[in-house]
């Protein structure tokens, strides 16, 4: 027969974890569909330009014409190595990586910017040695400006679109792909008005059109820089925005009991972020009551942020005016 003591106070069960909402799942799948329909889109996109401007090297015989062509080859090879990295950073967490793969978007994004770097420094290499020789291929057409005209325009829609989508999904990878887009619009137009020069001024024709691949060079060199500099942020853990900060306190201070968030730090992994928190609940709860606190914390700031992978909190008592 059981004592008493033992009737009135049974063990109480553990508390069972709260599960993530559906939403997050949801959120982090419509992720990963728009990061590679927006990839494939351009990969489409500049092989459209690919073609039409190597028609145009064919027919006009432009060096900067030819240099915009191997520029965006260059970027269709990086956007399929994006995919497989965008692919491979949504793989959920495992033994061998507790904390998911996510650092292989800014690997990636990293890599592509070195790839223009490297792109750039080539084609200046080229269109700089026959200026020194003094190379002349003769009067270039009146008309071939229209190719990266037309190409000026499309580049710079699309940039639009995958820079927006690379905000709202927080993938640094895709915004470095929209920054090669900017590249692209950006070397166009300036093959462009090359080319325009080149045929106002057929004496300079040949020098206006190799000046014109240097500038080129130059232009992916710079943003090839950028583009490495801010993946390598991420990789090197610097601290993100307030504004996520912002957000974060927001969602723990939403849930009863939690009376102020004292520390708080968020790491960044391409689509994964990593937050740790400390909270201060009443000193005088039970720790079953502060446990339960805590669970609610880290399911509020998943639902309200989808992104973020894990979240360790950390409970405090709370005195007034100690901070």
């Amino acid at each position: 027969m059981n004592s008493p003591a033992q009737d009135d106070n049974p063990d109480p069960a553990f508390p069972a974890p709260i599960p993530q909402a559906h939403s997050v799942d949801a959120a982090r799948q419509q992720r990963l569909h728009d990061l590679t329909q927006v990839t494939l889109l351009g990969i489409g996109i500049r092989m459209f330009i690919i073609v039409a401007e190597l028609i145009g090297v064919a027919c006009f015989h432009s060096a900067s014409l030819f240099a915009d062509a191997v520029s965006s080859l260059f970027d269709v090879a990086a956007s399929l190595v994006l995919i497989l990295a965008i692919w491979f950073a949504a793989r959920p967490p495992d033994q061998d990586h507790p904390f998911g793969r996510g650092r292989a978007e800014p690997l990636a994004g990293f890599q592509l910017g070195l790839l223009l770097l490297v792109a750039g420094f080539w084609l200046g290499w080229q269109n700089l040695l026959p200026l020194g020789r003094g190379d002349g291929s003769g009067p270039l057409s009146a008309w071939a400006w229209v190719i990266p005209a037309g190409a000026t325009l499309l580049l710079t829609g699309a940039r639009r679109w995958i820079l927006a989508v690379g905000i709202r999904t927080q993938s640094s990878a895709l915004q470095a792909e929209a920054m090669h887009f900017r590249s692209d619009a950006l070397t166009s137009l300036l093959t462009a008005v090359t080319l325009i020069i080149a045929a106002l001024i057929p004496a300079w024709s040949s020098t206006a059109d190799h000046l014109g691949g240097v500038l080129l060079a130059l232009v992916m060199v710079v943003l090839g820089v950028l583009a490495m500099r801010d993946n390598l942020h991420q990789l090197l853990d610097r601290a993100p925005e307030t504004e996520n900060f912002e957000r974060v306190r927001r969602s723990a201070l939403k849930v009863p009991g939690v009376m102020d968030v004292e520390k708080l730090r968020i790491q960044h992994a391409g689509p994964d972020a990593h937050v740790n928190i400390d909270i201060e609940v009443r000193p005088e709860i039970s720790v079953d009551e502060s446990h339960r606190i805590a669970q609610q914390v880290r399911a509020r700031i998943q639902t309200e942020w989808p992104f973020v992978r894990d979240v360790v909190v950390h409970v405090e008592p709370y005195y007034a005016g100690d901070h």
